[in-house]
């Protein structure tokens, strides 16, 4: 059985050792938590992004940056492939632990999730894991309290120095990078939401425009929440009847939405800046290819739209 939190921790290790070269910092809590900075206080860059995203997937997708176009704005592409789609994407990559201490607040996503097992999504998944040390992701403007590492510890049942924690903010190129890595995890978020039997999910391909990095966090997570809304394309590869797909496939991509067409810092504008008024069926790929192993048969829902993506970038 593969353990998602072993998996991910060498990756830690190997880019804790890496940490010069990678422009990042790692430092100890005062209970003994490996704190990563991939883009808080320390720099980071490309590949630590690229690095972040891979073990937030628990080592279970490669993740990679290509040229691209949106529109008549040229950016880079971040690509996600896996053939472990549930446990990459939704049993660790899905930012589903809400994390809260002294003048801190942050989601937590990665492998540690698979441990605690605090959210719904991962008891419908009826997935759970056993590990003796746990990694995590978050995505802050600064690094977690000592009182946060210590509850994430005590919730996965491991002492606070069997935690490691990446942390970076979505104004830095590896926190926008790890987010755009998202596409993927968006698309099978939403078929849950639809009450979709995920198991039929067999491989996953995602790309989504990596925008430039952000003055500020606010402005940081409207871009990469248009990345992925606007921009992102994924292809699913499941095995069902291409009827049931042909109902279920328009209701997947983000212009399944009342919300879509406007850049998300309008979006969120519009709801006096409550996140949790937005349409929550918004946060999904433009594009969604799925393709029927049972029929050969591929079908395509969804529009790119490159003029939002413009407005939202070029803000």
């Amino acid at each position: 059985m593969l353990n998602l939190n072993e998996r991910a921790w060498q990756l830690c290790d190997e880019l804790a050792a890496d940490a010069e070269r990678l422009n990042i910092r790692v430092t100890h809590s005062a209970a003994g938590t490996r704190l990563i900075d991939c883009g808080v206080k320390a720099a980071g860059g490309l590949e630590a992004g690229r690095r972040l995203a891979t073990i937030c997937l628990a080592d279970l997708g490669d993740v990679s940056i290509t040229a691209h176009r949106a529109g008549e704005l040229p950016c880079p592409t971040v690509t996600v492939a896996t053939d472990q789609p549930l446990l990459a994407c939704l049993a660790s990559q899905y930012a589903g632990w809400q994390l809260s201490g002294e003048k801190f607040i942050a989601m937590g996503s990665g492998p540690m999730r698979a441990v605690a097992c605090r959210e719904e999504l991962l008891t419908h998944l009826g997935y759970r894991e056993t590990a003796a040390r746990v990694v995590g992701l978050l995505e802050a403007s600064k690094l977690p309290p000592d009182d946060v590492c210590q509850k994430i510890a005590e919730q996965c049942k491991v002492p606070p120095d069997s935690v490691t924690l990446l942390v970076a903010r979505t104004a830095s190129i590896a926190g926008t990078f790890q987010v755009v890595a998202r596409a993927v995890e968006t698309a099978l978020h939403k078929l849950h939401e639809l009450r979709y039997d995920l198991k039929n999910v067999v491989s996953a391909f995602g790309t989504a425009p990596l925008p430039p990095i952000a003055a500020d966090d606010m402005t940081g997570i409207g871009r990469t929440n248009d990345a992925v809304l606007y921009g992102g394309e994924v292809t699913l590869w499941v095995r069902d009847d291409d009827t049931k797909l042909a109902e279920i496939g328009p209701q997947i991509p983000s212009s399944a939405s009342p919300d879509f067409g406007a850049p998300f810092s309008a979006i969120f504008e519009r709801y006096g800046r409550d996140f949790y008024k937005i349409d929550p069926l918004l946060f999904s790929p433009a594009v969604v290819t799925l393709v029927n192993l049972s029929s050969g048969r591929a079908q395509r829902f969804g529009t790119l739209r490159p003029d939002v993506l413009q407005q939202s970038f070029g803000s």
